[in-house]
């Protein structure tokens, strides 16, 4: 039962996997359905946490929308997920930035990674 699961599995991930880490400011482009439109929007925020494996991974991100914020999180190898695209690494040294809920203005900002 356990390898009838894992070849299910398997043929769910994606090909490519977009390459980013807890604390990166990403672009998530999502695709939302509306009738029967389809068309895709983009949520840019901070990556609070990833968690999971396989094709059960998912990302949560988190932004400042007209003061308040908003956190989503997305399954990584879902067919709604369009891309990922990194705009800026961040230099965190948490698994889970869980801290930036309570923050607010420049105290809620992760500093930039500098290579």
């Amino acid at each position: 039962m356990n390898e009838i699961i894992q070849k299910i599995e398997e043929a769910q991930l994606k090909k490519e996997v977009p390459e980013f880490r807890v604390g990166d400011t990403v672009k998530v482009y999502g695709k939302i359905k509306e009738g029967n439109r389809e068309r895709i929007q983009v949520f840019e925020g901070v990556v609070l946490k990833k968690q999971g494996g396989s094709n059960r991974a998912t990302f949560t991100v988190r932004k400042t929308s007209n003061g308040i914020g908003v956190e989503k999180t997305w399954p990584l190898h879902s067919p709604l997920v369009e891309k990922v695209e990194v705009v800026r690494q961040g230099k965190v040294r948490r698994a889970k930035l869980n801290y930036l809920r309570n923050r607010s203005g420049k105290a809620a900002k992760v500093k930039a990674l500098v290579k």
